[in-house]
């Protein structure tokens, strides 16, 4: 719940929030230490408004969302989940002889077409894009949906099951088979 601040022990200046909050839904939020948010109108000269702020529906679904993630061993379940399809994943390519790297945090995840590890967007950058356009477009034909870019994040949700990922992994070593 605390985010990467709790996980990693930071405490910024400054924490902007995106659709996580709204259960999914476009809305974004953010907060900061005292001496910054007073910039802020009514104390200060910067005013900040929003179409969507506030909005109720957004609401109530991240509250939802909230809830949800609260209720005992959900959050390390899904975590565990995530690692367990992530290392899959990696595994999957070393068997391939596909360079890969692999790596969760809680219920995120990510991999890059390249020998890792990958700790910032320069790493990021000397990926293979072609390979992972390859990967991606044969997954999705194989119904495994990731996200369509070689930089982007997974998410894993509560409703995953192990049986679910032992079928995207299934299909994931196939893949990885044929493109050696």
């Amino acid at each position: 719940l605390q985010g990467a601040q709790g996980h990693f022990g930071v405490r910024p200046d400054l924490t902007m929030l995106g659709k996580v909050i709204g259960g999914g839904l476009p809305v974004g939020a953010f907060g900061g230490r005292r001496d910054i948010m007073e910039h802020l109108a009514p104390l200060g000269p910067v005013y900040q408004a929003g179409t969507l702020s506030g909005n109720p529906l957004a609401m109530a679904a991240g509250l939802a969302t909230l809830q949800g993630w609260t209720e005992e061993g959900v959050f390390e379940e899904v975590s565990s989940r995530t690692a367990r399809f992530a290392e899959g994943i990696g595994n999957a390519a070393a068997e391939a002889g596909i360079p890969l790297y692999s790596h969760a945090v809680g219920s995120m995840f990510g991999f890059f077409f390249q020998e890792g590890p990958v700790r910032n967007y320069a790493e990021a950058k000397n990926s293979n894009t072609e390979q992972f356009q390859t990967f991606f477009g044969q997954a999705l034909e194989a119904g495994v949906y990731f996200a369509p870019s070689a930089f982007e994040a997974g998410f894993m949700s509560a409703v995953h099951t192990d049986a679910m990922l032992d079928e995207a992994l299934s299909s994931v070593t196939t893949i990885f088979q044929s493109m050696r």
